[in-house]
């Protein structure tokens, strides 16, 4: 098996904090990080080459798209994943190519920078998540044919989105007092006990609706998702083949201790009614389909204080999962695009 397979199959969110934010759904735009990594050297040797999207003042090149689809038909077949007929994948990934260069030209705009020891730290990262060292990571992806440099050059892209996002979003966001005093009078009539919060770690994969997705299809897919993970295939390689939410998918899915609030309600509704290891029904947000499995339970003793910063964390979080949403649909529609495929 190849090891880019192998990779995905074993394969942190790319924060667990600052990223959590944003994990609901606030990904689904892009792919793996791991199954991204261009192969330059492949594009380059296209005999001929044409624009396929214009996005402001850059271009995206048919040789970049054919190369983001190679990638994501090897995955499928090697996974036995079906796909939509070719011409639906294309437009699909070039509209995710298309949101990435918007938004990296935002993070340019704005002249943010991953310095090398941020990157270096989110690699090793990775790696972990995939059982690996460092050293290990990169002879794993060099003998798939990729370069470390490239795999570098990947992450240092996603978390410059990733940093543009939370900058843009972090400035449409306001959480008051009263709004924290609420949950706080709302946890105490349910729990009776103001000192104890029930906490759940979870994962799940999500399908996004999007342009060329609809929503029958997107339904479909998260129950072809469920049924393979009813039928015993691991939920971290299913994860990174079907998810959309890139954040999560990238650690199999997982998003670690979720307290109450702070996800959204159809999320929360359903993830509270599952038990440990059980697998929910595709479940339906303003995001897409949900596939949710809870992993185990535990109740956590706060202070007042500290229980207050993470009640105002959740609310900022649930809010910015909602507003990226609209964030991204205005980034895109302010931007020149001009699609030629």
């Amino acid at each position: 098996m190849k090891t880019r397979n192998t990779l995905l199959a074993q394969a942190k969110k790319v924060s667990a904090t600052g990223v959590m934010a944003l994990c609901i759904g606030a990904g689904a735009f892009m792919t793996p990080l791991v199954s991204q990594a261009q192969n330059y050297a492949s594009t380059q040797r296209q005999p001929i080459d044409s624009v396929v999207a214009v996005v402001n003042d850059n271009v995206i090149m048919r040789s970049e798209l054919n190369g983001r689809m190679a990638q994501i038909e090897q995955q499928a077949q090697a996974q036995g994943g079906s796909l939509p007929p070719r011409a639906t994948l294309e437009a699909q990934v070039l509209e995710r190519m298309v949101m990435d260069e918007v938004q990296l030209q935002l993070a340019r705009r704005a002249n943010l920078t991953i310095d090398d020891t941020e990157l270096n730290r989110q690699l090793r990262t990775i790696a972990e998540s995939n059982n690996m060292t460092l050293e290990q990571f990169a002879d794993a992806v060099e003998s798939d044919g990729m370069t470390l440099a490239d795999v570098r050059e990947d992450i240092r892209r996603e978390m410059l989105m990733r940093q543009v996002q939370q900058r843009q979003i972090s400035q449409r966001i306001s959480v008051s007092d009263r709004d924290v005093q609420r949950v706080l009078d709302q946890q105490g009539s349910q729990n009776g006990d103001q000192s104890f919060v029930e906490e759940i770690r979870a994962r799940h994969i999500l399908v996004e609706l999007n342009p060329t997705r609809s929503e029958d299809q997107a339904r479909a897919r998260a129950q072809e998702a469920r049924q393979r993970l009813q039928q015993g295939a691991d939920f971290a390689s299913v994860a990174r083949e079907f998810s959309d939410d890139s954040g999560s998918a990238l650690n199999g899915g997982e998003l670690g201790w979720v307290r109450p609030g702070q996800t959204v309600p159809a999320f929360e509704e359903a993830m509270q009614s599952l038990g440990a290891n059980q697998i929910s029904e595709p479940v339906r947000s303003q995001f897409g389909y949900h596939v949710i499995e809870v992993e185990e339970r535990r109740r956590q003793n706060v202070t007042e204080e500290s229980r207050r910063e993470q009640i105002r964390q959740a609310i900022f979080q649930r809010r910015a999962n909602e507003e990226l949403q609209t964030w991204q649909q205005e980034i895109r529609s302010e931007a020149f695009v001009d699609i030629r495929l």
